[in-house]
């Protein structure tokens, strides 16, 4: 009989922290007040951050991509210059693709956005 109590209170005490811990989520619309309406919550969500995550890509990623991408550039370039000096033939086809790659990604913020309908 106590070990019937046991699992009852285990049960039960399930039971309540489910309740407790659990919630229906529900997605309404601003416009129409129309409950369910995930992909209208979404959309607004987006068309609100669209500004901040443009800023945050123009201000942040780019930059940092940009740099990346010229390290690479100037380290690769220094490597092929010194095995110019020591094999007489100079590889210029890494370099050319990271310096296409710097332009590409500099100048990308210009007309990044149009493409992307932003």
């Amino acid at each position: 009989m106590k070990k019937y109590w046991k699992v009852l209170l285990c049960v039960a005490l399930v039971m309540m922290v489910t309740c407790l811990c659990s919630f229906s989520a529900v997605a309404a619309s601003a416009d129409t007040g129309v409950a369910g309406d995930v992909a209208g919550a979404v959309e607004n969500t987006w068309n609100d951050a669209q500004g901040q995550i443009k800023q945050v890509v123009n201000n942040v990623i780019f930059p940092v991509v940009d740099l990346i991408l010229a390290v690479l550039f100037f380290v690769k370039l220094g490597t092929a210059y010194f095995d110019y000096r020591k094999h007489g033939q100079f590889e210029f086809v890494a370099p050319a693709i990271l310096f296409a790659c710097l332009v590409f990604t500099l100048t990308a913020p210009l007309y990044i956005w149009d493409i992307l309908g932003m």
